[in-house]
């Protein structure tokens, strides 16, 4: 249940910044009915924590897992607020849908065309998130929503694929599909630079480090690291300031426009950035705090769409001493870097330019079926212990690197 509901929150994430970015209201009201599946999922969670709790031991153990339930409802909750400003009409400028097609992971649709690649076939054959970069979050067919989207999947002509990922792998996604060149949105020229422009730019900031304050956050609660949980409070510092910011912003440029109702929607966007911050920051509470984190945590996290891995970078690697942006991880093997750990301090959001060297410590989200390529790419191969059944890192011989 700790793995679906984990799923089911990021997916409403993912559907309703979608929503926003595609004025979609169907997909806006598609959120608020999973918020009835977390929902159930949150209670019947509560439930069993409870019925577990027979020593006082026990009941320490399991309100970890309490507080990770909070969390996943707020990251919800959170989300709904998000698909709101579609469903309850609240606005939102235009220059804002430009720019989050320039936001670190960005939401896309494509219609599936007869005689495409992606045509009568299962979604497993494709691998995307490895291939391009970018999941299938959910698949729109005729007046039905498909939101537990498997790899057995059969990909059928007229559907509607919804995803998630690097924008670099639209162009190759849409060749698949058969779909037209992709032109996104362009916010309208402006010469001068507005507050409104600058609570925009702030807006979509604040999108990427909400992002990446959860993804992080996962990813100390299965390292049981303290450092990265160090940089989620950071980070959620900084929203609280920056949202601080943007409505100061908001509020002046609502004296220079005929017709503030758009504005309302910067605003609600802005909270539910940082409430994702806040949910990021009370899941780290308990490795900042040393608490006991019950072992069904790891165990649920390694069940989920999405791995969290830390791999080191060894010397003469494919990796080491190339820029990120050279490597291009979000597409092949379809890793997203959330940190880089270096010296014993961390670099989160790491830009393509910031080129990786021996030592390195890589801090990656994505499809477990591309976490045996990325330890290839950092100079190790994964081998199965043949007792405890987990993998272990073996350091890969030349013969045994990728080429």
């Amino acid at each position: 249940m700790l793995s679906e509901a984990k799923d089911t929150s990021e997916l409403m994430v993912d559907l309703s910044y979608a929503a926003v970015y595609f004025g979609d209201l169907q997909m806006a009201e598609e959120v608020e009915d999973l918020e009835d599946r977390l929902n159930d999922l949150v209670h019947d969670m509560r439930a069993v924590c409870v019925l577990a709790a027979r020593s006082p031991k026990e009941a320490d153990a399991m309100a970890s897992v309490l507080q990770v339930v909070s969390s996943i409802e707020r990251i919800g909750n959170a989300a709904v607020d998000i698909a709101r400003i579609v469903s309850h009409r609240l606005g939102i400028p235009r220059e804002l849908v430009a720019d989050l097609s320039e936001a670190e992971e960005v939401a896309h649709r494509v219609l599936l065309r007869e005689g495409s690649h992606f045509a009568h076939r299962p979604l497993a054959d494709f691998e995307l998130p490895v291939a391009v970069g970018m999941r299938v979050v959910a698949i729109h067919r005729g007046r039905d929503w498909i939101t537990d989207v498997g790899g057995d999947e059969m990909l059928l002509p007229g559907d509607v694929l919804f995803l998630h990922g690097s924008p670099a792998g639209i162009a190759r996604l849409r060749q698949l599909a058969g779909a037209d060149l992709w032109v996104p949105p362009e916010p309208p020229e402006q010469v001068v630079m507005t507050d409104l422009d600058r609570a925009i730019d702030v807006l979509v900031e604040m999108k990427n480090i909400s992002m990446t304050c959860v993804g992080l956050a996962w990813s100390a609660l299965v390292l049981r690291d303290q450092g990265l949980a160090a940089e989620v409070s950071h980070l959620e510092d900084r929203l609280d300031e920056m949202k601080e910011r943007l409505e100061s912003w908001v509020l002046r440029s609502s004296a220079n426009t005929t017709d503030p109702t758009p504005l309302r929607g910067l605003l609600h966007l802005a909270e539910a950035s940082e409430d994702l911050g806040d949910a990021a920051q009370q899941m780290v509470w308990l490795i900042e705090r040393q608490e006991e984190v019950h072992p069904i945590l790891s165990i649920a996290l390694g069940d989920a769409d999405e791995l969290v891995v830390r791999l080191p970078v060894g010397e003469g690697s494919r990796v080491d001493g190339v820029s990120l942006g050279e490597l291009h991880l979000d597409i092949d093997p379809g890793f997203h870097v959330l940190a880089v750990r270096r010296g014993g301090r961390y670099l989160y959001r790491p830009r393509g330019g910031q080129r990786l060297r021996a030592g390195d410590e890589l801090i990656a989200s994505g499809p477990s079926e591309g976490e045996a390529i990325l330890a290839e790419l950092c100079g190790w191969l994964l081998v199965e212990d043949d007792e405890t059944g987990e993998d272990t890192l073996v350091p890969a011989g030349p013969s045994d690197r990728l080429v």
